[in-house]
């Protein structure tokens, strides 16, 4: 007799938290706490005028990218539309002061409320353990991930020292110690796309900053947009560097769990294809609505054992190996990580 829906999702979901899992935030994670999305972005970025320094061909191009930004989407425009050095640092510069501001909200939220976070209760339970690292990989800007540990009065590190300004990290991880021999445990955040807090000063320095409504003054942010410049500035620091860390927590993975990730990043997804692909690894995505991407590699077969969770107005949808086509399960909101740990979580 073939496993029950509910049942399966069970058996996956106490798996792959068993097996301590590397933990994969996409923009759904983000989109939960009201963090605009790439649409949004794009919608703003439609509403500025270019700026009034620039050249005749600077701005013939911005023109050019704004006719074609309203016909596709952000990352298109920026690919076919090649802008100037001055102008991407623009759109970085407007993409901070649009998004940025709905992070500090959510810090601020945090400070209220150190339970909103479902993500720290996931934190506490896999630290029960013997285990003093968690590795969480996002190409998220935002630092809901960071927030999440210091609500579970735990360390976080990204790549930075710590202190007001965090110099980055080149030699060995700084460790911080309760008493003289325990590790402090430890949530890596390995953010491979850069953060609200990175910044750069002018001759070039990554380094990080207290968290601010507003961008300091003399730096430039440290994030990638999407675009032709992505391929580029992931291979400079501290890009390079982070990447390095998270392909390391990647590969040697026992299982993934992946929150509102749409499997839109050649970056992770090819590790993640190379890692499932004929090994015995559960995988499991929560969100809200399952991308057509992301349905394309867990279809494929390459990930052998996979679980994906979706909302349905009467409960949820899930996919497996055992059920590709997708089965409802009535009255169940296990698309939400919250819902999702309560098969895990007492």
């Amino acid at each position: 007799m073939s496993e029950k829906p509910q049942d399966l999702v069970c058996k996956l979901a106490q798996e792959c938290i068993g097996k301590s899992p590397v933990i994969i935030l996409g923009s759904g994670a983000s989109a939960a706490y009201g963090i605009p999305g790439m649409p949004q972005l794009k919608d703003y970025l439609l509403g500025l005028s270019c700026p009034t320094s620039i050249t005749l061909e600077e701005k013939k191009r911005w023109n050019e990218f704004h006719a074609r930004l309203k016909t596709t989407d952000l990352e298109t425009a920026l690919n076919e539309v090649r802008l100037s050095e001055c102008l991407t640092a623009f759109v970085v510069e407007s993409t901070w002061d649009f998004l940025a501001p709905f992070d500090y909200k959510v810090f601020e939220e945090t400070i209220l409320r150190v339970d909103m976070f479902p993500l720290t209760k996931l934190f506490l339970h896999l630290f029960y353990s013997t285990q003093k690292e968690i590795h969480v990989v996002t190409p998220n800007y935002d630092r809901l991930a960071e927030y999440a540990a210091d609500a579970g009065k735990l360390v976080h590190y990204t790549g930075f020292n710590y202190g007001h300004i965090r110099t980055r990290v080149t030699n060995n991880k700084p460790r911080i110690f309760y008493g003289k021999n325990t590790p402090a445990r430890t949530v890596n955040v390995w953010k491979v796309h850069g953060s609200f807090d990175w910044f750069r000063d002018r001759d070039g320095i990554v380094f990080g900053l207290p968290i601010g409504k507003q961008r300091p003054a003399n730096v430039a942010p440290v994030i990638v947009t999407p675009g032709i410049e992505k391929f580029r500035l992931t291979h400079e620091e501290p890009f390079h560097s982070i990447k390095t860390e998270a392909d390391r927590a990647l590969q040697s993975a026992d299982a993934y769990l992946c929150i509102g990730y749409g499997f839109n990043d050649s970056h992770l997804q090819t590790t993640l294809v190379e890692r499932c692909r004929g090994n015995d690894i559960p995988l499991v995505l929560l969100t809200r609505e399952i991308s057509s991407t992301a349905k394309a590699f867990l279809v494929s077969g390459k990930c052998s054992k996979y679980l994906a969770i979706e909302e349905m107005d009467t409960g949820c949808r899930v996919f497996s190996a055992e059920f590709p086509a997708g089965v409802e399960i009535a009255k169940k909101s296990f698309w939400q990580l919250s819902e999702f740990l309560k098969l895990v979580i007492s």
